[in-house]
């Protein structure tokens, strides 16, 4: 059977141990050097680059989040070992695990990351899909030639030099379709590499729950019970015809995806349509100063993002959730887009305003969407604004200072509060 040292890279007939360097991280498949459909998922990505930057975090559990009323964005797996998981109610993670180490999202030092890791993608090919920060669907056919090893070399490759050179581990899920490869990222977490085969695909699915199903959640779920469907199994049963008849053109994709079917290909920079921040308050807030600060720290993380993908928003968006759990959304265009906090803050601001009315608040977000390509200043003119060109400066100076000696170089006033 065709086999893999993740270690050394070295390709050999089978066995448990690489005949090389004697590893044991051996991965072997009768297909392994013929798929080229790759999921790449790094593994507790935000967490892990904290505990990179910062040592003393290593061996420690780790969440990265909000306050008491926040969420969990990321977790460990030492703290994962306690049931922590990601968007967890911080309250209840802390109560599962209350040694571990809480720490506030860095999008700037992640974004960092992810385009070092996207860099190393481009080397091996072309035809990424990224689906977030930490992970993307890459399509490696008719590479072998090019780089005189089959793909799933190239992939061991890709996350050996993400450990050796950014002290970063991802997972890789190979296969003959997205759909399994996503699947087969995530079976052997962390450091894993897992393959499902053209020839295993129908005993893999056999008996899997239809949660399996990328974009099969709660509801969907629970739809598909009350038609007393609950595994992979149940669904094959079904014509193709009486599932589009009960879940519409889902019903389609079910009956495919039931079969191991995905005829989607791998898409190049999917186009991102929005890119928002919002936070969660410790407790209700009404105080027009403290909304203020906060405000303006999400106005500056949301542009940092965007300033990260050479995007700029024509739209932003206010987003407000009253005590009572009600969300308010406000929104208004820009004369032109804009990747600038400043802009996207002053926009804000004034939605901000009129709204208080309706505090006290839980939860203040912010956001940019009709997104493009940043290529302009970022600004109109505005005789009514003489200082908007020496803000824009000013931020781009700061930006500039950021990038050199890190995400806290330079902090205005205003987000202190």
């Amino acid at each position: 059977m065709p086999s893999l040292c993740r270690e050394c890279l070295t390709r050999f007939a089978s066995g448990p141990r690489c005949p090389s360097c004697h590893a044991r991280r051996v991965v072997a498949d009768d297909e392994l050097f013929d798929l080229a459909i790759a999921h790449m998922d790094c593994d507790a990505f935000y967490a892990s680059v904290e505990k990179r930057d910062d040592p003393a975090l290593r061996d420690r559990p780790v969440i990265v989040g909000g306050g008491r009323r926040g969420v969990v964005t990321t977790a460990c797996y030492i703290a994962r070992i306690h049931g922590v998981r990601s968007a967890m109610p911080m309250f209840k993670a802390l109560r599962l695990c209350p040694e571990a180490v809480i720490v506030k999202p860095r999008f700037e030092a992640y974004a960092a990351a992810s385009r070092e890791i996207r860099g190393m993608m481009e080397e091996l090919t072309p035809a990424i899909e990224p689906l977030s920060l930490d992970e993307a669907f890459l399509d490696l056919t008719g590479t072998a030639r090019l780089h005189g090893a089959p793909p799933a070399a190239m992939l061991a490759g890709l996350v050996r030099r993400m450990e050796r050179e950014l002290r970063l581990s991802g997972s890789i899920g190979l296969s003959h379709n997205k759909f399994l490869a996503k699947i087969a990222s995530d079976l052997d977490k962390p450091r894993g590499f897992s393959v499902i085969s053209r020839a295993e695909t129908e005993a893999f699915l056999r008996g899997k729950p239809v949660s399996i199903i990328w974009g099969v959640g709660a509801a969907t779920r629970a739809s598909l019970e009350r038609a007393g469907i609950a595994t992979i199994d149940d669904l094959r049963r079904w014509d193709q015809a009486d599932l589009v008849a009960r879940f519409g053109s889902m019903g389609t994709r079910l009956w495919h995806l039931a079969r191991g079917q995905d005829a989607r290909r791998v898409a190049r920079d999917r186009a991102v349509k929005s890119i928002s921040k919002e936070t969660t308050f410790g407790q209700d807030l009404r105080d027009e100063d403290l909304l203020d600060g906060h405000l303006w720290r999400l106005a500056d993380q949301v542009a940092a993002r965007a300033k990260a993908k050479g995007l700029a928003g024509r739209v932003v968006t206010l987003k407000l959730k009253r005590a009572d759990h009600r969300i308010l959304t406000r929104r208004v265009s820009l004369p032109e887009p804009s990747a600038l906090a400043d802009v996207i803050y002053r926009a804000a601001r004034p939605l901000l305003a009129q709204s208080l009315g309706a505090a006290p608040f839980r939860l203040i977000g912010v956001g940019i969407s009709e997104l493009s390509a940043a290529d302009g200043p970022g600004f109109s003119p505005d005789l009514l604004d003489p200082q908007a060109a020496q803000r824009a400066a000013a931020e781009q100076a700061m930006d500039r200072l950021r990038a050199r000696f890190g995400a806290d170089a330079v902090v205005k006033g205003r987000s202190l509060r």
